[in-house]
């Protein structure tokens, strides 16, 4: 089937195509929001020129959020996810305006900073909510097909806002005003967002069991025996535990590459006193890194019509090992890209097993809590990759041996994941 095919199908269900939507334009408003983040954080030649201060800015970002996802995962097996689109989006909208008049009134500072990473937090927290809630629009034979859809052009459609966003850029005069403008877009992105929740029945994304206050109360200050509940249904479960930790190997990597991408587009493949040129350069890897995430969305399906979830998750993490290779003939515009546009296919064709894995082998009052705990361990696996960069890879981001001991670490997790997965299924 093609993929227009596949969206046709499941866009029967008229709650998937309302959440679809809601995805749609809150990942279009990330993308626009991130490129803001991007100007600001990686591509100002004052700051953030060597690995180190990369790596620092990556962990100051993602760090946080990996410490409060715990409560996250309370929170969404609880309170209505309808209502954590919602509010979340509209929370989302005033950080991002505040952020916007900071930025023209009073520059850069710690405020910054802080608001920038609330506002990623929260956006972590939209995602879960969405991943958790995908369950309950479609019917259980057609999750791989949603898990493919769904996310997938929720990607693209980041790709689509960060576009918009480096253009709206470009066209804006450089100044106070030059982020700003791009962080209003976002908002307005965001409000439409929330309003577009709206549309979803407000039981219609469950839980199943809700909280009064007093339980809610309870569950909060139970929070550690709550995750460990989490943690040992999904061991019970093993394929979702296996599925997880592949997810937080992979984000290991990519987070390493990215690191790796920003340094090689600003100091190797354009002139570094150019904000502009190191950008672009950027925004080429990210957009062919972006073709590699639209033509797994072609591949999956046409895959797992012909081998398992479990056997695609060892070809992707092989084909991963491949990319790496690629730079080991030499860092040039296109290894770069070659390697990016692998990265790209890798990292979301497993991802889409790795989403429906977890959602097809967690029980309902778990689910919120397994999606918490994937991107708790999503942002702690950036966060160590973060710490390779700062010690791995010199400030131009060309580091074969690094190189070389990613693709291992792929061929080696590919190993224990193909040994694990094939074991029975323990029932609930």
């Amino acid at each position: 089937m093609s993929v227009w095919s596949d969206l046709r199908g499941v866009a029967v269900h008229a709650g998937f195509r309302k959440l679809f939507t809601v995805r749609l334009v809150s990942q279009t408003g990330d993308g626009a929001f991130q490129v803001g983040l991007a100007t600001l954080f990686f591509f100002n030649p004052e700051r953030l020129a060597t690995a180190a201060d990369v790596a620092a800015a990556f962990a100051v970002l993602l760090l946080p959020f990996t410490l409060v996802g715990p409560w996250a995962g309370v929170l969404l097996d609880r309170w209505r996810r309808r209502q954590v689109l919602m509010v979340g989006n509209a929370i989302r909208v005033v950080l991002t305006l505040v952020l916007a008049t900071l930025m023209v009134t009073v520059g850069v500072g710690p405020a910054v900073y802080v608001l920038s990473l609330v506002t990623l937090g929260v956006n972590r927290f939209l995602l879960s909510a969405l991943s958790a809630g995908l369950p309950r629009v479609v019917p259980p034979d057609e999750l791989l097909i949603a898990n493919t859809i769904s996310p997938t052009f929720g990607a693209v459609a980041a790709g689509v806002g960060a576009g918009a966003g480096f253009v709206a850029g470009l066209l804006t005069p450089a100044g106070p005003a030059h982020d700003a403008v791009v962080l209003i877009g976002a908002a307005l992105l965001f409000a439409a967002a929330s309003a577009l929740a709206l549309r979803l029945g407000p039981d219609e994304l469950g839980p199943t069991h809700r909280a009064d206050a007093a339980e809610l109360r309870r569950e909060l200050s139970h929070l550690v025996h709550g995750l460990a509940e989490g943690v040992r249904h999904l061991v019970a479960r093993r394929t979702p535990a296996a599925a997880l930790g592949v997810m937080a190997v992979h984000r290991f990597i990519y987070g390493a590459m990215l690191i790796a991408s920003i340094l090689l587009s600003r100091n190797v493949l354009s002139d570094p006193a150019d904000t502009d040129a190191g950008l672009t350069m950027f925004a080429t890897v990210l957009a062919v890194s972006g073709a590699g995430f639209a033509l797994a969305v072609v591949l999956t399906p046409f895959a797992t019509q012909r081998m398992l979830p479990r056997t695609w998750i060892v070809v992707c993490l092989a084909t991963g090992a491949i990319g790496q290779l690629v730079l080991l003939a030499g860092v040039s515009r296109v290894t770069v890209l070659a390697s990016a546009g692998l990265l790209g296919l890798t990292a979301q064709g497993a991802k889409i097993a790795v989403d429906t894995i977890v959602q097809r082998d967690t029980d309902d009052e778990f689910r919120g809590r397994a999606f918490a705990l994937y991107d708790m361990l999503y942002n702690a696996a950036f966060v160590g990759a973060a710490a390779l960069g700062a010690v791995a890879l010199p400030d131009t981001g060309e580091s074969p041996a690094t190189f070389l001991g990613l693709a291992v670490l792929y061929l080696v997790t590919a190993l224990v994941y193909r040994t694990v997965s094939s074991r029975p299924v323990p029932a609930t």
